[in-house]
């Protein structure tokens, strides 16, 4: 079983957190409509991802958290953020 989970990437990232199961493997897709090169990567040390992020094109990551918690991802500058919560 797989959980997909799309976030838009204009003014920072659309929505902003999401909930995912624990366990489960968790496609999330950005796509990026701001031509703001702040927002042309994404990271994230907690789900040890990062991802460059293409204007106007679908990003899938992967991720299958094994805990419970709030794991953290943000733009290649730190200034935008959004939030995974593992349940």
């Amino acid at each position: 079983m797989e959980k997909l989970v799309k976030i838009d990437v204009k003014n920072g990232y659309e929505p902003q957190t999401v909930e995912v199961p624990k366990g489960i493997t968790t496609k999330l897709v950005f796509n990026r409509t701001n031509p703001s090169s702040c927002l042309a990567k994404v990271g994230s040390m907690d789900l040890n991802f990062e991802q460059d992020l293409p204007l106007n094109e679908d990003v899938t990551i992967s991720i299958a958290p094994d805990k419970a918690g709030e794991y953290d991802y943000s733009c290649g500058m730190g200034m935008f953020h959004g939030k995974v919560v593992v349940k």
